[in-house]
């Protein structure tokens, strides 16, 4: 029987790849076409998905925080962006917000 949304095979898919992901691509695609909404709609897909796949894995109170926290790591983003460089300071924030959600989701999950 084919995994369906919700079901344990489901279960299995770490989010903290799309969180970190997101945040480079949706950089990366903001920068690329020079189109910020278009990178935005990157960031709101990826922020969207893993929320809810969060509040499946750890619940309503760690979605909260963690939806928190990566929307909070693209606003510092661009505060430490002028003491490191744009890139430097995507990656950066990208591995906090990684290692939050594998440690907060994916690893309870």
């Amino acid at each position: 029987m084919a995994a369906t949304v919700g079901s344990t095979g489901d279960r299995r898919l770490p989010t903290w790849p799309v969180a970190a992901g997101s945040l480079v691509l949706g950089f990366g695609v903001a920068q690329a076409t020079g189109v910020r909404p278009l990178g935005g709609a990157v960031l709101i897909a990826g922020a969207g998905w893993c929320a809810w796949r969060w509040r499946q894995q750890a619940g309503t109170p760690t979605a909260v925080g963690l939806a928190a926290l990566y929307v909070g790591a693209f606003a510092v983003s661009h505060v430490i962006a002028d003491g490191v460089g744009a890139w430097p300071a995507v990656a950066i924030v990208s591995a906090v917000v990684g290692v939050s959600a594998w440690v907060l989701a994916d690893r309870v999950g």
